[in-house]
């Protein structure tokens, strides 16, 4: 894989912003002509610099308007009970995010509901029905006061 230079940082930057725009959108944006900005984008696609196109979603808008963190401690680190979290949370669409950490948790979870009636189910319906798990502590989030999706390029 080569450096990025500063070309694919601004066509990274302009995809970052709006994905949907035109090749010769994105092509002005960033000081190129369409045929050579399409073939720097297909590479960046082919090197799995970009994974994906997507649309962002307001998710109090489709009623999810509840975010919760969660720490999870588990009873032990072993590899295999890692993997054994990791494989029971990975098909559950209330987890957004996921993160081992390193510290006092071993795992930092991001979940959307649409109310303290709906965690309390995920909760007990789920979560505390995975083995290993030492404790659980959950944050509810007040308010958002920043989100992006975009890296800082």
């Amino acid at each position: 894989m080569k450096p990025l230079d500063d070309i694919d940082r601004r066509i990274l930057g302009a995809l970052q912003t709006d994905s949907r725009q035109s090749i010769q959108d994105l092509a002005g944006q960033v000081g190129l002509s369409p045929s050579p900005c399409h073939r720097r984008v297909k590479i960046l696609e082919e090197e799995g610099i970009i994974t994906r196109y997507i649309a962002l979603v307001d998710q109090r808008a489709v009623g999810l308007p509840v975010s919760v963190f969660i720490s999870i401690k588990l009873s032990r680190q072993k590899e295999e009970d890692l993997d054994a979290f990791a494989r029971a949370i990975s098909g559950w669409r209330e987890v957004l995010e996921c993160y081992l950490m390193t510290g006092q948790r071993d795992y930092l979870l991001r979940v959307v509901v649409s109310d303290l009636a709906a965690y309390e189910q995920f909760l007990k319906q789920k979560l505390t029905r995975l083995d290993g798990i030492a404790s659980i502590e959950s944050s509810f989030a007040l308010g958002q006061i920043k989100y992006s999706s975009a890296l800082p390029l």
